[in-house]
C-alpha cells in the first residue's frame, strides 16, 4: 500500500497504563518502524473539555511525551508535539464547525456517555470536540488514523466533514478521506478486577490496572491478584465465551508475547492459573520494566522533553500553516 500518513493523539491524563500501551502506543511504534510518515500529538486541547488543574495538566503533557519516547517513538522519525502549541488546530476546528452539521454531532454516542444525565451542565467543548479531532487529522492530510472502537464514530465524522467540505467548495481532492486502522485482536484491554470494564486510570482501585510506571514487584502482585474464575484453563477460543477475565489476561499475554493463540492453549494445557499468571507476569515485567525506568529517567529531565515538544511543534506548524492558508482561501479569507 506504500507509505501511510499517520496521525493520532493521546490525552494527557497522566499515569498511562498497560491498556494505553497495548491499545495505542505499541501500535504507534510499529507504524513508525514500518517507515510511515507519523505525527503523534499530546492532545491537551481535548483535555480541557473538562476542568483541569493547570499545573497538573502541564506535568501530564510532559509525562505523556516521556511515555511516547520511553515506548520507542523516535522524534527523529516521527513528529511529537502538544496540540495547543499549534494554533492551526483551534482555527481549523472553528472553520470545520461551520461545515459540520448538528445532526451529525447529535449522533455521537460518546458525548452522551461522558455527559450522562447532566448533559445540560457539560461544556460546549465536550459536545463539539469531535470537530476538533477532525481538524487534527485533516490538517496534516492524514491517510490513516489508528483508533479504538470507541473513537471509530468520531473518525466517521471526520470523513463526513472532509467529504462535505470537498463538495461544498468544489475541491474533490482537497481533504484526504482518512481510513481507520483498528487492531483486530485484543485492542481493548479490560480491568484486572472486572473483565467487563475497560482498564482505566479513573478506576479507584490501583489493582484494576498496570501503570506504565509500576515497579516489577507491583506488576507481579497485581497479576497475582487479578480476577480469574474457578474453571480450568481454556483449551479453545470457544472456552473463552462468558469468561471475560480469562479472555483479558490471555489477550494481554498474546499481545506482549507475539504468540499465536493455538500455541498458548498447547503451552498451558492442564496447567493451573497460578502457573499462567507467573508466566504472564514475566512477560509484562520484561516489556514494561524498561519503559517504566525510562519514563522515570526522562521525567527527571523536563528541559529535554520540552525541547522534543518544541521541535515537534515547529515541524507541525510548518505542515499545518500551509494547509490552513489553503483552507482560508477556500472560505474567501
Amino acid at each position: 500500500m506504500g507509505v501511510k500518513k499517520i496521525f493520532s493523539g493521546v490525552q494527557p491524563t497522566g499515569n498511562l497504563h498497560l491498556g494505553n500501551y497495548i491499545g495505542a502506543i505499541k501500535n504507534f511504534v510499529d507504524l513508525q518502524n514500518q517507515n510511515n510518515e507519523c505525527i503523534f500529538c499530546v492532545v491537551d486541547l481535548h483535555a480541557v473539555t473538562v476542568k483541569q488543574d493547570p499545573k497538573i495538566l502541564k506535568q501530564n503533557v510532559r509525562e505523556t511525551a516521556a511515555t511516547f519516547l520511553a515506548c520507542g517513538i523516535d522524534p527523529k522519525k516521527s513528529i511529537i508535539f502538544n496540540q495547543s502549541s499549534v494554533s492551526a488546530h483551534s482555527e481549523v476546528s472553528w472553520l470545520l464547525s461551520c461545515v459540520a452539521r448538528m445532526g451529525w454531532l447529535n449522533r455521537m454516542t460518546q458525548f452522551k456517555e461522558k455527559a450522562g444525565k447532566d448533559k445540560e451542565k457539560a461544556s460546549v467543548g465536550l459536545y463539539i470536540y469531535p470537530v476538533l479531532m477532525a481538524a487534527d487529522i485533516l490538517l496534516y492530510d492524514a491517510t490513516h488514523v489508528p483508533v479504538g472502537e470507541d473513537q471509530k464514530q468520531h473518525l466517521e465524522l471526520a470523513r463526513d466533514i472532509s467529504k462535505k467540505f470537498n463538495t461544498d467548495f468544489n475541491a474533490p481532492d482537497f481533504f484526504k478521506i482518512p481510513e481507520p486502522l483498528i487492531q483486530k485482536n485484543f485492542a481493548r484491554i479490560m480491568s484486572l478486577k472486572d473483565g467487563n470494564k475497560k482498564m482505566s486510570k479513573s478506576d479507584p482501585s490501583e489493582l484494576s490496572r498496570i501503570n506504565l510506571t509500576d515497579s516489577d514487584l507491583e506488576i507481579i502482585n497485581k497479576i497475582k491478584k487479578a480476577k480469574t474464575d474457578t474453571g480450568s484453563f481454556p483449551t479453545s477460543v470457544n472456552n473463552l465465551k462468558s469468561r471475560p477475565e480469562i479472555e483479558n489476561l490471555i489477550g494481554i499475554y498474546l499481545s506482549l508475547s507475539g504468540n499465536k493463540i493455538d500455541h498458548l492453549f498447547s503451552e498451558f494445557k492442564d496447567k493451573n492459573f497460578s502457573f499462567f499468571k507467573e508466566k504472564l507476569s514475566d512477560i509484562i515485567v520484561k516489556k514494561i520494566s524498561p519503559i517504566s525506568k525510562e519514563i522515570k529517567r526522562l521525567n527527571q529531565d523536563p528541559s529535554y522533553i520540552d525541547q522534543v515538544l518544541e521541535d515537534g511543534s515547529q515541524k507541525a506548524y510548518e505542515l499545518s500553516s500551509r494547509k490552513i492558508k489553503d483552507i482560508k482561501k477556500k472560505f474567501g479569507f
